[in-house]
C-alpha cells in the first residue's frame, strides 16, 4: 500500500495522520510506503524554478526567483527567527516564487492552492481535475514519482489523506492519473475534509467509480478492514515518522506533531464544527500518550513538540508539567487550572513555550450564549498568569456570530487593548456557520459559496451584523487600532502558529 499526503498544505512539520496510520500498519506487519507529496512537490518547484532570460520580470519576482533556494534554507535556519522582518521577507519571497510557478489557471503557494476556473467546493470540478491530471502544476512531479512506486512495490491500494480544501484539486488530479494508468488499483480517501463531507446529512457520494473507499473519522480500523486484515489487534500502536523526510521540512529543526485525542472534550460550543459533525471525543489513555511522546522525542530529537488536540485535557496537561523536557506548545481551554502561578511555572519548566487559547469574544454575554464555558474574569487572570510564567499566548477571536452585535465587537476590541501586554499573537476570523449545525434552522440562510461540497452557509444576522458590516469594523476599527495592529504584526505569514513558538524561543 502507498499513503499519500497531497499538496497544498503548510510544510513546517510532517503530517501526523499518515504517520499514525503508518504505525498501525507496521504493527500489523503490512508493507507500505509513505509519500509526503506536499513537501516533495514543493521541493521540486524550488529545485526546478529558475529565472528565464527570455522573460522580463518585475523586481520582486526576479529577486524571489533568484533567491528561491536561499530563502528555503533561510526558513530552516534558527538565526532567521531572531529578526521578524528578515523572516517575513524570506517567507513572502519564497511564496511569491512558488506562486510564479503557474499554469492552466492554477496557482500553488506555501499554504494555499488557487484555480481560476476549478473550485474544490464543486464535485464536478474535482471530477474534471481527475479527468485532466496533466493540467495540474504538480503533474511533472507526481507522474514521475508514482509510477515506479506502483511497479516496484506491486501496489494494490493507494490511500490519500485529504484534510484541507487546498489539497482537494491536487488529490483528485493524482487519483485520476493513477486510475488511468493503473485501473486495478483500489483508491482510498480519508482525512478531515472527507469526514466533513460525509458527516453532512445531505451527503450523496458524487465520486462513485472514481474512489473505491471513502473513510470518515479515525481511519485505523476502517483501513485494516479494507485491507482485509483478519486479526486486527486492539492494542494501541503509536505513530511512525521513520518513513518521512524529517530533515527537509520548512522549520529550523524537526517539529514533532502528536495527537492525544480525537474530538473535543468540551463539545458544547454553539456552531462548533466538531459538535455539528457529531465527532465523538476519544482520548488516549494518559499513560499511552506519555509513552508515545517519550519514544518519539527519543527517536526524532525534535526542536519543538506540537500537540494537535483540539484542547489538551487537564489530565494530560498536568502530566506534561511533570514529565515533559522538550519545547512544546498546543491548544488548551481557558480554565481555572491556568490561573495557578505554580502550575503555570511547572508548565514553563516542562518546556511549554506557547499556548493557543480559544477566547472567541471579549463579551461575557456572547460567551454564555455560545456555551463556551468561559468566564471573562478567568480569561484575564489566565493571560496574566501565563505572562508572568513566561508562556506566550496565541489568542483566537471570532467576529460576526449570531450572538454578537457591533456593541459586543467593540467590547472585544477593548478587551484586547486592555490585555495587549499579555497577548502575544492573534488569530482573527469572521464566523462561518456550518451547514450541518443543529442550530441552523432558526436562521434565514443563503448560499455562502457556490458548490455542492460547501461546508458553510451565510445567514441573515438577527441584528443586521452581517459579514459586510463585520469586515468594515475589522478593517476600520479593530485591525487599525495601534495596540491590536502591533499584535497582528507579530504573526508569521503563511505558517502562523506553527512558526510563532520559534520567535518566542529566540526571545
Amino acid at each position: 500500500m502507498i499513503f499519500i499526503y497531497p499538496p497544498v498544505a503548510k510544510t513546517g512539520e510532517p503530517p501526523a495522520g499518515i504517520a499514525r496510520l503508518s504505525g498501525v500498519l507496521a504493527s500489523h506487519h503490512i508493507n507500505h510506503t509513505v509519500v509526503d507529496a506536499n513537501l516533495e512537490g514543493l521541493l521540486q518547484i524550488i529545485h526546478d524554478t529558475r529565472l528565464n532570460p527570455a522573460i522580463t520580470y518585475d523586481n520582486w519576482t526576479a529577486r524571489s526567483l533568484r533567491n528561491i533556494s536561499d530563502n528555503y534554507l533561510s526558513i530552516r535556519d534558527i538565526e532567521t527567527y531572531k529578526n521578524l522582518d528578515r523572516y517575513k521577507r524570506a517567507v513572502n519571497d519564497l511564496n511569491h516564487a512558488v506562486e510564479s510557478w503557474t499554469g492552466n489557471g492554477a496557482c500553488p503557494g506555501l499554504a494555499n492552492y488557487r484555480h481560476n476556473e476549478l473550485s474544490p467546493l464543486r464535485s464536478a470540478d474535482l471530477v474534471k481535475a481527475a479527468e485532466c491530471p496533466e493540467d495540474n502544476p504538480y503533474f511533472p512531479y507526481f507522474s514521475k514519482r508514482l509510477i515506479p512506486l506502483i511497479h516496484d512495490n506491486a501496489t494494490r491500494f493507494v490511500g490519500f489523506s485529504l484534510n484541507y480544501l487546498s489539497q482537494a484539486l491536487s488529490t483528485f488530479a493524482m487519483l485520476g492519473f493513477l486510475k488511468k494508468k493503473f485501473p486495478q488499483l483500489s483508491i482510498i480517501i480519508g482525512g478531515g475534509l472527507v469526514t466533513s463531507w460525509m458527516r453532512n446529512p445531505a451527503w450523496q457520494n458524487p465520486f462513485k467509480g472514481l474512489i473505491d473507499h471513502l473513510v470518515a473519522g479515525p481511519g485505523e480500523r476502517p483501513l485494516l478492514e479494507i485491507l482485509d486484515v483478519k486479526d486486527i489487534k486492539d492494542k494501541y500502536s503509536g505513530p511512525d515518522y521513520s518513513s518521512l523526510p524529517l530533515e527537509n521540512y520548512l522549520s529550523p529543526g524537526v517539529i514533532l506533531p502528536y495527537n492525544a485525542s480525537n474530538g473535543c472534550y468540551w463539545n458544547k460550543c454553539s456552531f462548533c464544527p466538531e459538535k455539528a459533525e457529531d465527532n465523538t471525543y476519544v482520548p488516549l489513555k494518559t499513560d499511552h500518550a506519555v509513552s508515545d511522546i517519550n519514544r518519539l522525542v527519543e527517536e526524532t530529537d525534535p526542536c519543538l513538540v506540537h500537540l494537535l488536540d483540539n484542547a489538551i485535557n487537564i489530565s494530560l496537561l498536568k502530566k506534561l508539567a511533570d514529565f515533559m523536557n522538550s519545547p512544546w506548545y498546543g491548544f488548551v481551554r481557558i480554565s481555572h487550572v491556568l490561573t495557578d502561578p505554580d502550575f503555570c511555572m511547572a508548565l514553563k519548566r516542562s518546556g511549554c513555550v506557547m499556548l493557543k487559547l480559544g477566547l472567541e469574544s471579549g463579551d461575557q454575554g456572547v460567551l454564555d450564549k455560545m456555551q463556551k464555558g468561559i468566564e471573562i474574569s478567568t480569561a484575564s487572570l489566565v493571560l496574566k498568569t501565563l505572562k508572568k510564567a513566561g508562556i506566550a499566548t496565541y489568542v483566537y477571536l471570532i467576529f460576526g456570530t449570531p450572538e454578537e452585535t457591533d456593541r459586543e465587537a467593540r467590547k472585544t476590541l477593548n478587551y484586547v487593548i486592555k490585555h495587549k501586554e499579555e497577548i502575544d499573537f492573534l488569530n482573527v476570523a469572521i464566523f462561518n456557520m456550518p451547514v450541518c449545525s443543529p442550530d441552523i434552522a432558526q436562521y434565514k440562510t443563503r448560499k455562502f459559496y457556490e458548490g455542492d461540497l460547501s461546508l458553510y452557509t451565510d445567514f441573515e444576522h438577527p441584528a443586521g451584523w452581517n459579514r459586510k458590516q463585520v469586515r468594515t469594523f475589522l478593517k476600520n476599527e479593530f485591525n487599525s487600532n495601534k495596540a491590536v495592529a502591533a499584535i497582528l504584526n507579530n504573526d508569521p505569514p503563511f505558517f502562523t502558529s506553527n512558526h510563532a513558538p520559534f520567535f518566542v524561543m529566540r526571545s
